[in-house]
């Protein structure tokens, strides 16, 4: 059976990612004790009732996170199952303002300030981030983004056996994001928005992208990056990852990165990689 653990920080989108999850086919059940999650999907497939697989949502709520989480990986693992774990995060500033819009308090301690409470949960909550096998920063993110960020991680896991590469230009200027696995900072390249003509464009028109990739940097670093790649691609592969979220950040995320995103794009998608492409602050700078 396919087992899906959601997990991860209050106010991240959990109840997002469950209700995409219940319209795809699986069975959701929320809330569950991390010791029971054995007992749970054995109960399943007795029943014979068919579905695509098993949701089991675990969070600050339950008081047994930290008791036995490695074990009953393990054991679901060893008796078959495709046992994969989701961690949604959040930055501090974006649980902060969602607390506030709902007037919510944090359900680490009742008495407690909602800083201090994230910061309770980060603690309670640091064993099952250390073993998720997939991280989603939903900072930025809209339901509906959110919703198909998941559909189509689930749908590639199932659907296909290319390797998923998440290609992610941002602007340090609004943060690193927090799902990637490999960052780049071609800060180091010359600025197009310093270039009055180009400030009004973006790394997606043809005069900054040939403005970018023009300098002599942008191809010694191309050349050196896509050897890096060469190489750590299969690797992972065959460490049994399905997928990289590789993040190249410039000030703003709007010239550099993007245009560098679309460069690397063309050549991962002849290396037999499902290639995806974010543009996260393009529209901020």
């Amino acid at each position: 059976m396919r087992v899906l653990v959601i997990t991860g920080m209050s106010g991240s989108g959990k109840s997002t990612v469950v209700k995409a999850l219940e319209d795809e086919g699986f069975y959701c059940i929320d809330n569950l004790p991390v010791r029971l999650f054995r007992q749970f999907v054995e109960l399943i497939e007795k029943s014979g009732e068919q579905f695509r697989g098993t949701v089991l949502v675990t969070d600050i709520r339950g008081r047994d996170l930290s008791q036995g989480v490695v074990e009953t990986f393990s054991d679901l693992r060893t008796a078959g199952h495709q046992l994969d774990v989701l961690f949604l995060d959040t930055t501090d500033e974006v649980l902060i303002r969602r607390f506030s819009e709902t007037r919510r308090r944090h359900p680490a301690d009742e008495h407690c300030t909602v800083p201090e409470g994230i910061r309770i949960e980060r603690e309670r909550l640091a064993l099952l981030r250390q073993h998720a096998t997939s991280i989603i920063d939903t900072s930025e993110f809209n339901v509906h983004q959110l919703r198909d960020r998941v559909i189509r991680l689930v749908r590639g896991e199932e659907g296909s056996s290319r390797f998923a590469v998440e290609l992610v230009s941002f602007g340090f200027r609004y943060g690193v994001p927090l799902d990637a696995n490999l960052v780049m900072d071609v800060r180091f390249l010359p600025n197009p928005h310093f270039v009055p003509e180009l400030r009004p464009h973006s790394g997606l028109e043809p005069q900054v992208r040939e403005f970018v990739c023009k300098q002599p940097a942008t191809a010694e670093f191309i050349s050196r990056f896509q050897s890096l790649l060469e190489f750590l691609l299969p690797s992972y592969r065959r460490e049994g990852k399905s997928y990289l979220t590789i993040a190249i950040g410039c000030t703003g995320g709007r010239h550099r990165s993007v245009a560098l995103v679309e460069l690397l794009a063309e050549w991962l998608g002849s290396t037999n990689s499902d290639v995806r492409i974010s543009h996260r602050d393009l529209e901020k700078g």
